[in-house]
């Protein structure tokens, strides 16, 4: 192969690459700007009366971001973290049409939903949890190994009081903490878990998802936290 045929490849996966990109970008854009159902929030207000309508919005915004990191994961299945999302999420399927229209649009395919459940154990978690973990620190600038703050997908139930929630805490393992013994261990999902992310040679994680880039499947060493929703087709 001579010097035009391999600048004209080279081109050519450029022009491929750019064309993905800006396509993965007008499906979040899209997600963010989406109009849900406008009796989506009364839905779930049923389920949980207590919440106010500033924290219904709250909720909704909890599901774009859902739907914003299963886009990113590129098929691979993202656990659902929130019970209160979740219900969201079972609620808006139920406008069927409506639904498959969004997921051809979002996610470029129909999402399965399968129900929320608890993890494994307070510090012990499967691939997609530790997946949702990595991608909702990512779209929140949260370093995911070294956690200064719960992204929402993880915060809500416990900010919104979810009686049957799943509630995350960075420092339940302080004995120091109020939390200490209680809840799911959040930092330990991302500490030494290796999902899908790296470090370079200072430590600092590097992100291969924010630009619309690839997400890597494989987690090993220790684990983590919580449910398992979400699912390819």
């Amino acid at each position: 192969m001579n010097f035009e045929q391999i600048s004209f490849v080279v081109i050519i996966a450029f022009l491929i690459y750019l064309f993905i990109r800006k396509k993965r970008a007008g499906r979040i854009r899209y997600i963010e700007n989406y109009a849900f159902p406008s009796t989506l929030k009364q839905r779930v207000n049923k389920k949980y009366p207590h919440l106010s309508d500033d924290e219904l919005n709250l909720v909704l915004t909890g599901l774009r971001d859902y739907f914003i990191i299963c886009n990113q994961a590129k098929g691979l299945m993202v656990a659902m973290p929130s019970q209160v999302i979740d219900i969201a999420w079972h609620e808006f399927i139920l406008f069927t049409r409506s639904y498959d229209a969004f997921c051809k649009r979002a996610i470029g395919r129909f999402l399965h939903h399968t129900p929320t459940e608890a993890m494994r154990s307070p510090t012990e978690a499967d691939q997609g949890i530790k997946r949702a973990w990595r991608l909702a620190c990512v779209k929140e600038n949260i370093n995911p190994k070294k956690p200064s703050d719960l992204p929402l997908l993880f915060a809500i139930d416990g900010m919104l009081k979810i009686e049957d929630g799943f509630i995350y805490s960075i420092d339940c393992l302080d004995k120091d903490s109020p939390l200490y013994g209680s809840g799911y261990c959040a930092s330990s999902i991302g500490c030494a878990s290796g999902c899908g992310g790296s470090s370079d040679s200072s430590g600092s994680y590097m992100d291969s998802a924010s630009d619309g880039g690839s997400v890597d499947s494989s987690c090993g060493g220790s684990s983590s936290c919580s449910s398992g929703c979400g699912g390819g087709d």
